[in-house]
């Protein structure tokens, strides 16, 4: 024990550092956030079942994530190692418009399918390059852009002509 200013017995000093409380606080907060940057990857999305039917009648259901804003968009599939086969990532582009989509940051090949405001299945970029740059253009405006696992469609047989149901379809 030591003393004090009067000579009161104090107790020892502490000598380990504590974070203030506003600032510990504002750690938990962030944390979400850091996590995020550490890998880039952007948490899950609000999902929504997406069926493509093909013209012979089949029917195949995927369960979607819904880029809805610019940023999610942006983001995308970016730094996500696997696409499920039943899952993907869907692009409403409000109207139709011209696109071009990349591969930057993704580890994963994926389908592109591009979908024409009808519903009807445009284009399909199958098994595009991990990590490339380069653009990937449907040839015509399309109002939404269907991610799936790479190399899906060719196995489902799944074609330019079918049908888009659900979500905006």
């Amino acid at each position: 024990m030591r003393t004090g200013f009067l000579g009161e017995r104090c107790l020892p000093r502490r000598t380990t550092r504590y974070f203030p409380r506003s600032l510990l606080a504002a750690a938990i907060a962030c944390a979400p956030l850091a996590a995020r940057a550490v890998d880039g990857a952007q948490p899950e999305l609000p999902t929504r079942k997406v069926t493509i039917i093909s013209k012979s009648g089949a029917r195949h259901e995927f369960t979607v994530e819904i880029a809805a804003t610019p940023e999610e968009q942006e983001i995308g599939e970016m730094y996500r190692p696997t696409i499920p086969a039943d899952h993907g990532m869907f692009f409403d582009w409000g109207t139709p418009r011209d696109v071009a989509m990349w591969m930057k940051n993704c580890p994963a090949p994926e389908d592109m399918v591009f979908i024409a405001q009808d519903g009807t299945i445009a284009h399909i970029a199958e098994n595009t390059v991990p990590y490339s740059e380069a653009n990937i253009d449907p040839g015509s405006a399309v109002r939404a852009t269907l991610e799936l696992q790479g190399g899906i469609t060719a196995k489902l047989g799944i074609e330019v002509g079918d049908k888009v149901s659900g979500v905006i379809f």
